[in-house]
């Protein structure tokens, strides 16, 4: 996966991008998502957001430019995914969307900590 923008911190290999994507279809369906930049940044300041996941391919990327940065404040583990279709898809949704935050996990809830451990060690490179 290029590296698309100035919000993107770090690399996300297509396999954890997968794995991400599946992390956030199981919460859709068994926990609760939010979505959109301005839900995302609500439940990240909330202290409600277990996972955020960004999307690489969003104009203008200054839209995105602070949810990484509120993400390392608060904690909370952030991912890129390729495109905001395919992240549209995994919550559930027809439209694209460039931004989507999971706040309760439902049974997605081991995979988003094997998936935020992951994330974290890619960070640290």
């Amino acid at each position: 996966m290029k590296m698309a923008s100035e919000f993107v911190k770090f690399e996300v290999p297509a396999d954890l991008a997968n794995k991400v994507l599946e992390a956030v279809t199981i919460a859709k369906a068994t926990g609760k998502t939010r979505k959109g930049v301005n839900e995302t940044t609500k439940a990240i300041e909330r202290g409600i957001a277990k996972l955020v996941v960004m999307a690489l391919d969003v104009t203008p990327p200054e839209v995105l430019m602070h949810i990484p940065v509120l993400c390392e404040e608060k904690q909370v583990p952030y991912a890129y995914v390729p495109n905001k279709i395919e992240l549209g898809k995994a919550c559930g949704i027809d439209v694209p969307t460039s931004s989507i935050a999971v706040t309760d996990e439902g049974e997605a809830k081991k995979l988003i900590t094997d998936v935020a451990a992951k994330l974290n060690e890619l960070k640290k490179k």
